[in-house]
């Protein structure tokens, strides 16, 4: 059996500028790296803003277990075959982070015969816009510990400082670390900490801003810290706005590539689900809604941490409105949750099936509370049974969901005919009532009690001392009125990752909050969530190599 790697190197691309030409794009609005990898200008969002929208079909999923559930790969299969109906569909999705590529979970470039190429440019360096991201926050560190050494005009109280600086890699030992050793002009000795990349405020900001202007006024609203007074300082009082503005001047930009079958794909910003908001990029969502009839987005981890986001943050923030959301599970990931070992999960067991179901059940029962239809898809496995299959589809359809097999992974665009099929079917006969779950004005207590009682399925919530005084702090500044960002752990509905299935009877234990007043979210830790992962003990870097002619192998 080929590989990931070895199905996408032998892929035969087009020259992007042609799968460009295919949305109506011209060449004069595109800004090249290479032959197979672009940006969108500026200019073509002014061409096309006053476009109408195509239809917006969001894929998310249950849980994620170590049986795999392949939701990029979903995402793309589903756009390939949207296409060989004659239909005019891009994809929206995240670009990866390099610390799962060489950590546990791999890339960000789908799987099988539904990918997305040039496959390793985008799991490496892609078009930089992370390196940008890394080095517009660490300008800002910087700015703010020079601050701080050239006489601290600004009176910033150095045991009250909130922002963290970054790296695109998973590395636990900077998680806590102490800056400023040394002689005196090394700067002023404090406690620091790492966040990865992604879970940096200014890729969320980055995907969130509409434009330049946006971008900057986000920017200027970060807050790094509190001075002896107890008052916010910014990044705009730093004036630090204007120099992180121009290392983002070309991050802001949409990417295009294409999947292996030439459909478009806009690839572009990345944040992580479980620790910040985890959608693709609003203007890369906007601009494909200008240029097809239907977008296929993505949004991180299970529907509980994902879609939750697209649809409380992202789609508020952006009056954005889904028309339909395909739920990914597997049967394998179903037996899991049903309490079968993984080494088992090949033999067939319905009554696994029938405990480990629930955990769709909750995400199928979470998103219709959104007023959006549900299209349910398995992606399937040789050891797959018909039983299986048949009692799977019964549930759904009970529920009022369609349900297709989707065999994207072997097949490509072929093998997602009928999932195509069914999410057409359900454009076309079932309308969409979006909402969101809360309001702006509800407090930000409420807010978190409503997710985790209404999403997580939790009896309540409980707050550490040092919580409940952050939250009270953040309602005085007047930021109450801004949506949460719930960041818990992806394996459960619960914020114990050992709880699998539909749990009942637990408490959210809330251990932080503070907030993104540029990215417009109040960020609330829950159970033991890190915001800079670790490698494991045999992490994926250990087996990916290149030889003397480039060619780079043990990616997946």
């Amino acid at each position: 059996m080929k590989t990931d790697i070895q199905i996408a190197q032998e892929a035969a691309m087009l020259p992007i500028k042609e799968v460009a030409a295919k949305y109506g794009i011209k060449e004069d609005d595109l800004e090249l790296y290479g032959k197979y990898k672009t940006k969108l200008t500026d200019e073509l969002w002014q061409e096309v803003k006053d476009r109408p929208d195509g239809k917006l079909v969001l894929v998310t999923a249950i849980n994620p277990t170590p049986a795999g559930e392949g939701k990029t790969t979903t995402s793309i299969g589903l756009a390939d075959a949207l296409t060989l109906l004659g239909k005019k569909t891009l994809i929206a999705l995240r670009e990866p982070s390099l610390g799962p590529c060489f950590g546990i979970k791999g890339g960000a470039a789908g799987g099988g015969y539904a990918q997305v190429v040039p496959m390793e440019d985008l799991n490496l360096h892609f078009t930089g816009d992370f390196h940008a991201i890394t080095s517009a926050n660490n300008l800002l560190a910087a700015l703010l510990d020079n601050h701080i050494q050239q006489g601290n005009a600004l009176q910033i109280d150095t045991r009250q400082i909130l922002w963290k600086r970054c790296l695109d890699m998973n590395d636990r030992v900077l998680r806590n670390i102490v800056v400023g050793l040394g002689a005196k002009a090394d700067g002023v000795v404090r406690e620091d900490h790492f966040v990865i990349t992604v879970a940096s405020e200014i890729m969320a900001i980055l995907c969130l801003a509409n434009d330049m202007q946006d971008l900057k006024e986000r920017l200027g609203r970060i807050i790094v810290a509190y001075n002896y007074a107890g008052e916010p300082v910014t990044a705009a009082q730093l004036n630090a706005v204007g120099a992180m503005a121009a290392l983002l001047k070309d991050a802001i930009k949409p990417n295009m590539i294409q999947t292996l079958e030439h459909t478009g794909a806009l690839v572009h910003g990345g944040p992580f689900a479980n620790i910040a908001h985890g959608c693709n990029s609003v203007r890369a969502t906007k601009t494909a809604l200008k240029l097809a009839d239907i977008v296929v987005t993505e949004a991180g981890f299970g529907a509980d941490l994902g879609a939750e986001k697209f649809l409380d943050i992202k789609c508020r923030k952006a009056d954005l409105k889904p028309d339909a959301v395909v739920l990914v599970a597997t049967v394998r990931a179903l037996k899991y949750n049903g309490g079968v070992p993984k080494t088992e999960l090949g033999t067939e067991n319905l009554e696994a099936l029938k405990k480990g179901i629930v955990n769709l059940e909750k995400h199928i029962e979470n998103i219709q509370k959104y007023g959006v239809p549900v299209v349910v898809t398995l992606n399937s496995f040789t050891s797959d049974t018909e039983a299986e299959y048949e009692y799977i589809r019964s549930f759904c359809e009970e529920r009022g969901c369609e349900f297709a097999l989707s065999e994207v992974w072997a097949h490509g665009g072929e093998g997602g005919r009928a999932l195509a099929e069914k999410v057409l079917n359900t454009l076309e006969t079932k309308e969409s009532h979006y909402h969101a779950l809360y309001p702006d004005e509800m407090s930000l207590k409420d807010k978190v009690h409503t997710i985790a009682t209404e999403i997580y399925g939790a009896e309540g919530v409980s707050y550490a001392p040092a919580a409940a005084k952050a939250m009270a702090r953040i309602e005085e500044m007047g930021f109450g009125n801004l949506p949460v960002c719930m960041a818990k752990t992806q394996y459960s509905l619960s914020d114990d990752q050992n709880k699998l299935g539909r749990p009942t009877g637990f408490t959210i234990n809330v251990r932080d909050v503070y907030v993104s007043a540029g990215a417009g979210f109040v960020v609330v830790l829950t159970g033991a969530i890190m915001t800079m992962p670790g490698l494991p003990k045999k992490p994926a870097a250990d087996g990916i190599d290149v030889d003397e002619n480039g060619k780079i192998t043990g990616l997946f």
